[in-house]
């Protein structure tokens, strides 16, 4: 049966998912948001062409073994048969510097090695094209075979038999083979020095990033994959950080809840980014504020949608594919996403906050200046106008437009840190200007958002329902820990939220019915929260069950089953991964505790 159970490669380009026994079950080309040239992930049941999919197969094959190689995105899989043979693929998505910049080129590398007995392998490479069709065209030199599609050319590169290959007919492996899949260009070397000086590169360069992060002392390993992964989903050409790799996977089963997370939506890039500079990795910050700074200077007024693409495209025209049955057959398989036409008014609080950081981060080459910080004001402009008035919110409905309490407090988040900009680059007047219009915007929150009967924060200005979002009032600086208001909130929100171990961001029914499945982040605020109010040994607990949920390689993706604990939504998905990072780093004894 399909699962997530999954590895993720990648170099900030292109991405694969792996599954235990090696096959690459997802992966898109050109960029993240391209075409599936493999999509058996979707796939149900298989197609009886097997179009789709990248196999390297071990006859009698009878156990597998799996695990990242340390502190790199490199997976390594050992597949053993039932006479003692074995081989391992390693798969490496090159990244590293070359000529003054990285290095990240559309190109998957598998290194396929014997390690014991006669092992016999069979090669299946049947990539697709529009979204699981197959490849029309396919051509084949001395090592290469070409595959060719109207929009798309792949060529694969390879020491291996090229007839074994295309007939998939089985071998021996006396050695090695080095399978290259990339862009129709000509390998100018031997492929297996190629593949060899490719793994030993990119291995080098993710070591020399994670030397230099921040970690806390306890769950050491658990941030460090947390840190590679969201750095994986951060495009490296245009500085976009995706939501997650797949789209349509569903949220539940049979819900109906499939959506293409495969773009750049502000709110989460916020969380992403202010993740990874609290260990330190700051370019990702310096790339995403460039990808802002064009969205700003292609709006005439400083408006801005909640989600884009990777190259900055604000149209993500949403459509069924038919081609796609879908995860275990549960679809709609969905390309696009129609909340790029919602309006979320928090988008403006997230992009001034993501900015934030450097005009204070001494470590940045080049520091926030009043040119930035003019840029900005743009956003806090419309966030003054905007606070008070309906939007989608940050659970995206599609039917209701309210007054999100969220919202509104992210529009004040954002003036509230213009008015420290302001201040620290001495500008007086603006700092004013911004805290006035900061406290003016948090009084009429506490006036609308706050229910004295019940005690509590109320998901929409006037509402009746609570949702998860209200946990990140201390974390954003509107309140604070101490403040009653915040624990009565915490409290109301364990009432009717909480299911068992797990937070749900509501449970009001929306547009597709009752949520079944809980939003993993969300637990993680409610971790966070926990800290906020001294209540730690319970946070501890928490956050190791929610950790023990994560699959064999550490990930995690949107939602999970608060029942079975089987994980649901699409994958990997960057906010679950924030989410440990950030309760990791609260939750841990600091280093000159530990000895």
């Amino acid at each position: 049966m399909t699962t997530l159970d999954l590895g993720l490669v990648g170099n900030g380009t292109i991405s694969a998912l792996i599954d235990r026994d090696g096959n690459v079950v997802w992966s898109c080309f050109p960029r993240f948001d391209g075409d599936p040239i493999f999509c058996a992930l979707l796939q149900h049941p298989p197609q009886e062409d097997d179009s789709g999919r990248f196999r390297i197969e071990l006859l009698d094959h009878v156990r597998s073994e799996q695990e990242y190689l340390s502190n790199t995105p490199i997976i390594v899989t050992r597949l053993y048969d039932g006479h003692g043979g074995a081989v391992s693929i390693t798969d490496t998505v090159p990244c590293f510097q070359q000529h003054g910049r990285v290095f990240c080129p559309t190109m998957l590398v598998r290194q396929v090695r014997r390690l014991s007995g006669a092992p016999c392998i069979r090669v299946r490479l049947r990539p697709a094209c529009r979204y699981g069709q197959p490849m029309p065209g396919r051509t084949h030199g001395s090592h290469h075979i070409r595959y060719v599609a109207p929009d798309l050319a792949l060529r694969l590169t390879t020491d291996a038999s090229i007839h074994a290959i295309l007939e998939e007919t089985t071998f021996i492996l006396d050695d090695a083979i080095t399978l290259v899949l990339g862009p129709d260009e000509t390998v100018p070397e031997a492929v297996a020095e190629l593949g060899r000086h490719f793994f030993e590169e990119t291995t080098a360069y993710w070591r020399e990033w994670v030397r230099y992060l921040g970690i806390p002392f306890e769950w050491q390993d658990e941030v460090i994959r947390a840190a590679i992964t969201l750095k994986l989903n951060a495009c490296e050409d245009t500085g976009a950080i995706v939501a997650a790799m797949t789209t349509s996977i569903p949220e539940s089963p049979d819900s109906g809840r499939t959506w293409d997370y495969r773009y750049c939506w502000i709110r989460d890039a916020y969380f992403v980014v202010d993740a990874l500079n609290r260990l330190g990795a700051t370019r990702v910050m310096e790339r995403y504020l460039g990808f802002i700074m064009n969205l700003i200077a292609a709006s005439e007024d400083g408006t801005l949608g909640p989600v884009y693409g990777i190259s900055g495209n604000a149209e993500l025209e949403e459509r069924v594919v038919p081609t796609l049955a879908g995860y275990r057959g549960m679809g709609p398989v969905r390309v696009g996403n129609a909340a790029c036409r919602q309006v979320q008014h928090d988008v403006y609080g997230s992009a001034i906050l993501a900015a934030a950081h450097v005009f204070f981060d001494r470590r940045l080459d080049r520091q926030g200046d009043d040119a930035l910080f003019r840029h900005l004001e743009i956003l806090g402009d419309r966030a003054s106008e905007l606070f008070d008035q309906p939007d989608a919110g940050p659970w995206e409905l599609r039917s209701k437009a309210r007054v999100h309490t969220f919202s509104s407090v992210m529009c004040w988040a954002g003036c509230d840190r213009l008015a420290r900009i302001a201040t620290h680059l001495g500008q007086t007047e603006r700092a004013g200007h911004w805290r006035t219009t900061a406290d003016r915007i948090r009084n009429t929150i506490l006036a609308q958002a706050w229910d004295p009967a019940r005690g509590t924060f109320m998901a929409t200005w006037g509402g009746e329902t609570l949702d998860a979002s209200l946990l990140l009032l201390h974390e954003l600086g509107f309140l604070e820990a101490a403040d009653p208001r915040f624990g009565s909130t915490v409290t109301a929100i364990e009432r009717d939220l909480r299911r068992g171990d797990f937070i749900y961001r509501y449970v009001e029914p929306d547009d597709f019915g009752h949520p079944k499945t809980a939003f993993l982040v969300c637990t993680f605020w409610y971790i966070n929260a926990l800290v906020a109010l001294d209540r730690r040994t319970e946070a501890r607990e928490l956050f190791t069950k929610v950790l023990s949920l994560r699959n064999h390689h550490g990930l995690l993706a949107e939602d999970i089953d608060p029942t079975t604990g089987e994980q649901w939504g699409n994958f990997v998905q960057t906010y679950s991964m924030v989410g440990l990072i950030r309760a990791a780093i609260r939750l841990s004894i600091r280093w000159d505790q530990a000895f």
